[in-house]
């Protein structure tokens, strides 16, 4: 080894790539290899999202209906028939908590939750969550169990 065959490591240099808009004699002169005018020429250009070069975009050919609501509050919906596999499976004895719907990977810790009167209930719970449809609320008392609002 000696100090003419000294090279750097494999990868660890990046080449510079084409130098442009050094003048004439370097073949990347002139224009820089942007082209003749036009917006992509000038300095301080950048396209806008959606723009179409031109042409009406997406956004604004499509035509705007409807209405949301701001305020709205969305409710991860469980059906009874959920509530009764929870207590088939053992992980509920008697109450039913926010806590344990998100433990047993039933809804977000930050979902609003109601109770729907889909399917059966057998087991005795006291309920505790955001909202009920009529029909849960009867089927949870007729069960002889407790549906309390938060």
């Amino acid at each position: 080894m000696n100090l003419s065959n000294l090279k750097p490591a494999e990868g660890s240099v990046k080449s510079a790539g084409k130098v442009v808009g050094r003048g004439q004699g370097s073949g990347k002169g002139g224009t820089a290899t942007r082209g003749h005018k036009g917006a992509k020429s000038r300095s301080g250009y950048s396209k806008k999202i959606g723009f179409e070069g031109g042409q009406m975009p997406l956004q604004r050919r499509v035509p705007k209906f409807g209405f949301t609501n701001i305020n709205r509050k969305d409710y991860a919906g469980i059906n009874l028939d959920s509530l009764q596999e929870l207590v088939d499976k053992g992980a509920v004895k008697d109450v039913v908590t926010l806590d344990i719907l998100v433990e047993n990977g039933l809804v977000g810790k930050n979902d609003l939750v109601k109770i729907l009167g889909g399917g059966e209930l057998k087991a005795s719970l006291k309920v505790s969550v955001h909202k009920f449809t009529a029909t849960a609320k009867a089927a949870i008392e007729a069960a002889g169990g407790e549906a309390i609002s938060l």
